[in-house]
């Protein structure tokens, strides 16, 4: 399965700052064989990284969606405002979102289905906070979470979604969870997937990890079959750091 390493860069990067980003990745963009590469930067510039990315298979997404397609929202972003410049994914449940702007389960269920009315691919973030890690919780709160998000679509609909593992105690803080750890939670939101929509999409699904992943531990986790890809922060702000972590990735997983 091909993996997925997606880019994302929260409040970061001017316009002209993700010009020059772009021009330099793709300098490099043919060491990344066989790996799906997605940025999704800033809102204000994604006009000039889809200028900047015209003709190269690294793919351009987005960090949130209105659930609105369209109407009095004030400081929201349609869907067709994203695809206007070709974004293809956006990532929806990012634990800032829930934990710091408050989005619940119902808020990222609406986005979620926007998104596919839409026509773009929901990358679903799902994750345990520290408090319930040490609580046991990790497997209720992600079931609880892809329940949340997914039951009653149509699996016809929901097309190659992407969910990423990101445990909210790693994100940031340079303690990424461990590769077992991972591979345990891609494992279970591959049977969770599949138990809700299905063989057809459970066998599609690609499941990424997030929190603290670089170049150096890339490998041990894309190297454990349940995991196919990653959801990159801090890692992915340079480019010469997240073209090595992309090679990292496709040696790692024997592309």
């Amino acid at each position: 399965m091909e993996l997925i390493i997606a880019a994302n860069w929260k409040m970061h990067k001017t316009a002209a700052e993700t010009a020059e980003f772009c021009a330099q990745l793709r300098l490099q963009e043919g060491r990344f064989s066989k790996v799906e590469v997605l940025l999704c930067p800033p809102f204000t510039a994604l006009a000039a990284a889809a200028a900047a990315l015209e003709g190269s298979t690294i793919k351009l997404g987005a960090q949130n969606i209105s659930w609105e397609e369209k109407g009095a929202y004030t400081g929201e972003i349609a869907p067709r405002m994203l695809k206007e410049f070709g974004v293809s994914h956006v990532i929806l449940g990012h634990s800032e979102r829930r934990h710091i702007f408050g989005e619940d389960d119902t808020v990222i269920r609406k986005k979620l289905e926007r998104a596919l009315h839409e026509g773009l691919l929901p990358i679903l973030c799902i994750g345990e906070t520290e408090a319930q890690r040490s609580a046991k919780k990790t497997a209720s709160v992600l079931e609880r979470q892809l329940h949340a998000a997914l039951e009653g679509l149509d699996p016809e609909s929901v097309g190659k979604l992407v969910i990423a593992y990101e445990p909210v105690w790693a994100i940031g803080t340079g303690q990424a969870a461990s590769p077992d750890d991972a591979a345990a939670a891609a494992s279970l939101a591959h049977a969770v997937v599949e138990k809700i929509l299905g063989d057809k999409v459970g066998s599609a699904l690609r499941v990424q990890y997030g929190g603290s992943v670089n170049a150096g531990n890339i490998g041990g986790f894309v190297s454990l079959p349940p995991v196919n890809g990653a959801l990159v922060g801090g890692a992915s702000l340079e480019p010469d750091s997240f073209a090595e972590l992309i090679v990292a990735a496709g040696e790692a997983a024997g592309h």
